[in-house]
């Protein structure tokens, strides 16, 4: 892996073209500059809203009703408005709920998440532009809501004055940026502040192969091959899943528990999160238990005392390893519709905060029975490994979720869900899905294509129950979710006939994970106009 340097000084050196990396966290949030000619990483210092160079607290803190102005990040912990109870003008842990479809009641804030996300992304850039001068964008998604993430980083990045903007899942960013060698294949787990993500990649190369192409020749009129010395590599995605719990869900099972009539304030959400990074130090005796004094909200102190199996018990008990024990079985399982085998992984990767867990590395190595594990730096890692992915690295990933048309079953007359795509499968598509169209009444005037994705049986969803966090099974089976409420209506003329063939669709999915059909009438062999159903993930 590359060296990092730290970038301290607030005056722009014009020679600085790169791409710049931002590493959204629940907590963190990461920040990276690689100058094109592939020098070292470089972590950018932000006075003053840098914690340290490269990490910013992930917070932001209203500071009027009437005008739009913020502190965020170190500022508002310098100032101590973290500790400040019953304020709402505080927005934290927003990540987890942009492009969720409904917000839990703990999240209080007056900035909704989307915004609060916005004005930290757009706060960084406009500082990063003081110092360096950035060609390239590189942005981190969780797995669990990349569709909904993606539209959103789109809509935020459209007003920034920037050549190229490219996304890459956490996953693969992690497994970039654990540095191992073209051919290697990896598990990684990403345990971040709001989300477990797992994935398995493998990266293409190595002995004796021919080094892959690189994606970016030419871009905008400049000619960007020979200004890069990175090697270039193909991270292809074999298999992946996620869901929407993480460290800061740990922390409020730790305040739940030891103190259950008492509010979660902010303060005694970082003590207990102090408590559980004393607790996963690995020379920790079992039964040793660490203190922590607080003030409760009655003006009484008390003490947070916990041991190490106390944790893991309670981990337990909440059904934390359980739905890693899914994630993993997901994921497997897709990896295997791509000819992979578990004897084929070569390492498994552990990155984000919560990976620092005794419990979770144990665990994960008797699943993958004693495969050798690394651990790159976990804060840095993600935003280390979307660097690696540009421009020199082409990503070849697959589908979350697979895809269904809903359609004319003529045997059985009724409308059924068809699938499309499968989850695991590879995407871009290499070659279109061909399907035939038939009409299902009399004097049918138009067929109406309407996209879904299944539902995962086994899968978890988290439901918050009295503000508490809490893992539910999902006990569907063969449950479709229709991806979204757009129809494409294709016009038949003349009129269908009931059970009659009327259109062929040749389905696929491009470089963008955008479902694409085109077609003709197979009555007058009229062509039918290219469109686009929207993104798929």
């Amino acid at each position: 892996m590359n060296q990092l340097k730290n970038i301290n000084s607030p005056e722009i050196n014009t020679n600085n073209f790169g791409t710049l990396a931002i590493d959204l966290g629940s907590s963190t949030t990461v920040v990276v500059f690689q100058k094109e000619h592939g020098e070292s990483p470089e972590l950018l210092n932000l006075p003053p809203i840098s914690r340290c160079p490269g990490e910013i607290p992930s917070l932001i803190w209203k500071t009027t009703e009437k005008e739009e102005s913020y502190l965020i990040g170190q500022q508002i912990i310098d100032l101590e408005l973290i500790n400040e109870e019953n304020e709402t003008n505080l927005s934290q842990d927003f990540k987890r709920w942009i492009g969720s479809p409904e917000i839990a009641s703990i999240y209080d804030s007056k900035i909704t998440p989307e915004k609060a996300g916005e004005i930290l992304i757009h706060t960084i850039w406009k500082k990063a532009s003081e110092q360096v001068n950035i060609k390239r964008l590189v942005l981190t998604a969780p797995v669990d809501t990349y569709r909904e993430y993606r539209n959103w980083i789109v809509n935020v990045s459209n007003s920034l004055k920037v050549k190229e903007i490219a996304l890459v899942d956490e996953p693969t960013a992690a497994a970039m940026g654990a540095g191992l060698e073209p051919g290697s294949t990896l598990l990684v787990l990403d345990f971040g502040g709001s989300t477990i993500d797992m994935s398995i990649v493998a990266l293409e190369g190595g002995e004796g192969q021919a080094s892959p192409i690189a994606q970016l020749v030419r871009f905008d009129g400049n000619n960007l091959e020979g200004k890069s010395t990175q090697v270039l590599r193909t991270a292809k995605v074999l298999g992946k899943a996620g869901i929407r719990i993480g460290g800061k869900d740990i922390d409020r099972w730790i305040a739940n528990h030891l103190l259950p009539d008492e509010k979660p304030t902010n303060s005694l959400l970082s003590i207990a999160e102090e408590l559980k990074c004393n607790l996963s130090n690995v020379d920790i005796k079992e039964t040793l238990v660490v203190s922590k004094k607080i003030i409760t909200n009655q003006n009484e102190e008390k003490y947070l005392k916990l041991s190490k199996k106390g944790l893991e018990e309670l981990l337990i008990n909440q059904g934390l390893l359980e739905s890693i024990k899914i994630l993993f079985k997901q994921t497997i399982n897709s990896a295997k519709r791509n000819s992979f085998e578990l004897k084929d992984l070569d390492s498994v990767v552990l990155v984000g905060g919560g990976s620092q867990i005794p419990l979770i590395k144990n665990y994960l190595n008797n699943l993958c029975d004693s495969i050798p594990f690394l651990t790159p730096p976990p804060i840095e890692a993600i935003a280390l490994g979307a660097l690696n992915l540009t421009p020199g690295v082409k990503v070849k990933d697959v589908l979350n979720k697979g895809v269904s048309l809903r359609c004319w079953n003529k045997k059985n007359e009724r409308h059924i869900w068809h699938p499309l795509f499968l989850a695991g499968q590879p995407w871009p598509t290499s070659k279109t899905l061909e399907i035939i169209l038939a009409a299902s009444i009399n004097n049918q005037l138009s067929i109406d294509l309407i996209i879904g994705e299944p539902e995962g049986e086994g899968s978890y969803e988290i439901i918050y129950i009295n503000g508490l966090p809490t893992l539910k099974k999902i006990e569907s089976k063969d449950k479709i979710k229709k991806i979204n409420n757009n129809i494409i209506s294709i016009p038949l003329d003349p009129p269908g006939e009931i059970g009659e063939d009327c259109i062929k669709l040749n389905f696929n999915i491009n470089e963008s994970c955008q479902l694409e059909i085109k077609g003709i009438d197979l009555r007058n062999n009229n062509e039918i106009t290219s469109q686009n159903l929207g993104e798929i993930r």
